[in-house]
Parts: structure tokens; sequence; C-alpha cells
């Protein structure tokens, strides 16, 4: 079994995760439907969910129609302990189980998957070339493997810029997915012999926004999360400031408090040969 990444491991160790599962946006209903229609059958649907986390992913999908009774197991795979606690106490399905394990070890039984899905977490993968045989591996022959991050969205606002700016300093040298390290699984022997090439989709959206939202969201960060406590509270006091000032800022009702908080979200589909 691969290791996990130690900022990862730190950044979402116990007692982080509850900050993580509130404060991390959810995903649209029209990615939603998109990554339904990725799969070939229409019916008793077995997913995989790798890096399921705390179950943003998973609540998304048991509440949306056109999954609710479209699926007949999910089984979610998680190396954290803290999130996987999280996960089995907020996700509530008899047909949803949760499982330890990591992008290469999933502990699930050959052509099983009609579909793999890994949300938010993919950039986190040690080995590339080995995660790619084992979804190739537990992959039905007509199943899909499908990649997805939602992202704060810097080219609709200055201060999202300004925010982003602030507290990706804190990176660490960590392989974020704005940096499209994850792409190189394309170049790996087993993803060319086993993989068509990825089909990619976005989606630009706003949702409302707050001030203790945008520094809940900041903190949820790994490697926020993982900063000493003197450094964190800075970053804190940089996010009001950012947000307080509001560069380029469209507000839902200003009395409230309440803005368009802009994001994207990034589909990656990759199809057995």
């Amino acid at each position: 079994m691969a290791k996990v990444h130690q900022l990862a491991e730190v950044g979402f160790g116990k007692g982080t995760n509850e900050l993580y599962d509130r404060a991390r946006p959810s995903y649209q209903h029209s990615v939603l439907t998109f990554i339904r229609d990725v799969a070939k059958a229409k019916s008793n649907l077995n997913i995989v969910e790798l890096g399921a986390g705390t179950g943003i992913f998973t609540k998304a999908l048991l509440a949306h129609p056109d999954w609710t009774s479209s699926f007949s197991q999910l089984k979610a795979v998680e190396p954290s302990e803290g999130m996987r606690h999280v996960f089995t106490s907020t996700v509530q399905d008899e047909r949803v189980t949760m499982h330890e394990g990591t992008f290469d070890t999933t502990h699930v039984d050959n052509a099983w998957a009609d579909l793999i899905i890994v949300a938010q977490a993919f950039h986190w993968c040690p080995d590339y070339d080995s995660a790619a045989a084992e979804f190739a591996r537990i992959l039905k022959p007509d199943g899909a493997v499908v990649l997805v991050w939602n992202l704060e969205d810097r080219d609709k606002a200055q201060w999202v810029a300004q925010l982003r700016d602030c507290i990706e300093q804190h990176e660490q040298g960590s392989p974020q997915f704005r940096l499209g390290l994850w792409r190189a699984v394309y170049d790996t022997p087993s993803y060319k012999e086993r993989f068509q090439p990825p089909e990619e989709k976005t989606w630009s959206y706003a949702i409302p926004g707050t001030l203790d939202l945008a520094i809940d969201r900041a903190c949820s960060k790994s490697y926020i999360a993982s900063l000493p406590e003197g450094d964190k509270a800075a970053v804190v006091e940089k996010v009001k400031s950012i947000v307080t000032n509001g560069d380029e800022m469209v507000w839902v009702d200003k009395e409230a408090g309440v803005f368009e908080y802009p994001y994207k979200t990034y589909v990656v589909v990759a199809r057995l040969q």
C-alpha cells in the first residue's frame, strides 16, 4: 500500500475533519447529472468512491434524483481514520459502506465497479501508475474513472485571487490540484495500456459566501490546518482583511454579509479501452 502524503495525513488528521465537512462546498446539480451520464448502465450501478473523505460528494450524490434509485452499492474508500469517522457519522444509507484503503490498494473485487469516482482527492496520489493499474483491475470492461475538483475561481474577482495568494504561499511543496501534477497519470504505462485519452469539462458558478465561511474554508486546507497556531492566526487575520475590503465583490445581501463566492468545478473522465 502506498504511503499517504505526510501533509495530508497531518492536515486531515484527527480533530480537523468536522471543520472540513462543514466548510467545503458541495457539488453542483449539473455536475452530478453529467457524472451519472458517464456510466453505461442505467440502474444497479456499483460505485467505488476513492478518497471519499467526510462524505461531502457522497451526500450530494445521495440527494440527487438521477442517482437515488440508480445505484446498487457504493463502496467508499478512505485512508484517514478521522475522515472515516465523520463519514460514518453523517452518511446514512444501507447501500453505502466505508472501507480503509488507498488509490492503489482498494480491497475491491476484480471487475466489480461500473464507476470509480475521486472527488477532491486525486492530486494526493503518490503513485500514478499503481493507481491506474488498480483502477483498471476493479472496473468492469465498460467502466470509467471520474476525477472531480472544486476550486475557488481567482479569475472572477480580485478578492478571490488575493485570498488564494494568501493561503497558497503556505502549500509547503504539496501536490495541490492547481499545479496539474496529477496529469502525469496520463503518461504512465498502466494508463496508456488500459485507458482512452481523458475527457475534461468545467463548470463556472457562484455560491453564497460569508466572512466566517471564507475563514473556515481557508482553515480547512490541509496546509493551513497543519500550521503552528500563531501562523494560522496570522492567515485568519489576512483573510478577514481581504474579504472585508472585498475588491470586485458581488453582494447577494450586503446587510446580512452574504456575497457571491466564485467557483469552478473540473471533471476528468477516463474510460477503459
